[in-house]
């Protein structure tokens, strides 16, 4: 099995011989039902928001909602034989990563379903190959990513709370209530607002950014480089998977982020590596990426019509801002997702000082079977308390092993 850890970051680039819209039509959602308002039920895996959909009348599909990807993109190359695809071509694709290009389908239109929601002339993007592995990351199957079509012609609330999309003609969104709004910009299908943040030096600096609830982290700055000196302590990451490859850099805190009348302190901050963006030319000038580490503490409200952005406070607005303190990268396995397989261990982590190996089977955390725990479970372990020491029944090569980790904040 080929294992592709969790996307960071999700840019996808057509050759420019294929830089043409899928199809000729207006690409977007719609309400079927007389309502004013549809609600439709998603998962939270792992810091992704996953909805159920069908497509041609066949699934229903698990996909990922992304407003950081501007097409809708089948992960899963075996969905193509299951939705009767009338029409498809090759393209070669280029994205964020350290790796080579690599092709994939463009097929014709699409029949998109969610409750009481239907698609309009929307295509889709299709790997001949599954370049995330994000089934083995969530531990769920996942069929692809639904991004800009979703929430081009919608006014979208994702409620973190209850785990549901409240859905409207953007005519019939009543902002009362809302929150605060924040003004957005729609470019290259893509929304992208403006903040200030504080460097760790005190450097008051004002960035664009782009929302996107597709990345797990809280914010990533791509340019560094241009500002390192502002930052005392970097440490060095494995910051996740591209489309063509690893994507390395550093995490290190800023003093302050501003999203309107909110602001975060000490927030973990990623910084890709200048060599992630070698093939990679942003349409869009920016400076980062705002991702759902932020995004899930608020009520969020997308109104792309209008081009403005609501957040509401929840409960988890001032929970602290922490990383993993193990140091592993781990994914499931088997045809129940049910084995955790450690894939990579941080140099100098909790985890390489306890011995632990790549290709380690984790069986249990402080004697809990991990089959009986969710992955969000285990992320939370082992990243609850600096100095804590966990239990891990392990099995290496056919021997069960008992390691003690002590957990390691890393930043």
């Amino acid at each position: 099995m080929r294992f592709k850890y969790f996307v960071f970051f999700i840019v996808l680039i057509f050759a420019s011989r294929c830089a043409l819209p899928l199809t000729t039509t207006a690409q977007s959602f719609e309400l079927t039902s007389y309502k004013k308002r549809v609600t439709v039920p998603f998962k939270m895996v792992r810091n992704m928001i996953v909805v159920e959909l069908m497509i041609n009348g066949n699934g229903p599909f698990n996909f990922i909602l992304d407003t950081g990807v501007g097409l809708m993109i089948i992960s899963d190359p075996k969905l193509i034989d299951s939705i009767h695809v009338s029409h498809k071509r090759s393209v070669q694709l280029f994205g964020l990563g350290e790796g080579e290009s690599f092709e994939a389908y463009v097929v014709s239109t699409l029949k998109v379903t969610l409750p009481d929601i239907e698609s309009n002339g929307v295509g889709a993007v299709v790997f001949k190959e599954d370049h995330f592995g994000l089934s083995n990351y969530a531990g769920i199957h996942i069929h692809g990513l639904l991004g800009y079509e979703f929430f081009n012609n919608l006014a979208v609330e994702i409620n973190f709370s209850t785990n549901v999309l409240n859905v409207w003609r953007p005519k019939d969104l009543r902002t009362r209530r809302r929150g605060n709004k924040i003004p957005i910009t729609i470019e290259n299908k893509k929304p992208y607002l403006e903040t200030d943040l504080v460097l760790p030096d005190g450097t008051l600096k004002k960035s664009k950014v782009v929302v996107d609830i597709g990345a797990g982290h809280a914010l990533s700055l791509e340019n560094y480089e241009d500002h390192n000196n502002s930052f005392p302590k970097l440490t060095m990451a494995n910051l996740g998977m591209g489309f063509t490859g690893p994507i390395s850099g550093y995490i290190s805190r800023i003093q302050k982020i501003e999203l309107g009348k909110y602001k975060f302190r000490k927030v973990i901050t990623a910084f890709p590596s200048i060599n992630a963006f070698k093939r990679e030319t942003f349409l869009t000038q920016r400076d980062g990426n705002l991702g759902l580490g932020i995004l899930k503490r608020f009520t969020v409200t997308f109104n792309y019509h209008d081009r403005v952005m609501y957040l509401k406070p929840s409960q988890r607005f001032g929970e602290p801002f922490e990383h993993d303190m193990s140091g592993i990268e781990y994914f499931t396995g088997g045809d129940d997702f049910k084995h955790i397989i450690i894939h990579r261990i941080e140099p100098s982590s909790a985890g390489d000082l306890a011995g632990l190996q790549k290709d380690d089977e984790i069986l249990s955390i402080n004697l809990k079977p991990v089959s009986q725990m969710t992955l969000e479970e285990v992320d939370d372990i082992f990243k609850s308390r600096d100095n804590r020491t966990i239990l891990l029944e392990i099995f290496r090569q056919k021997k069960h092993l008992n390691v003690f980790m002590v957990l390691k904040r890393r930043i």
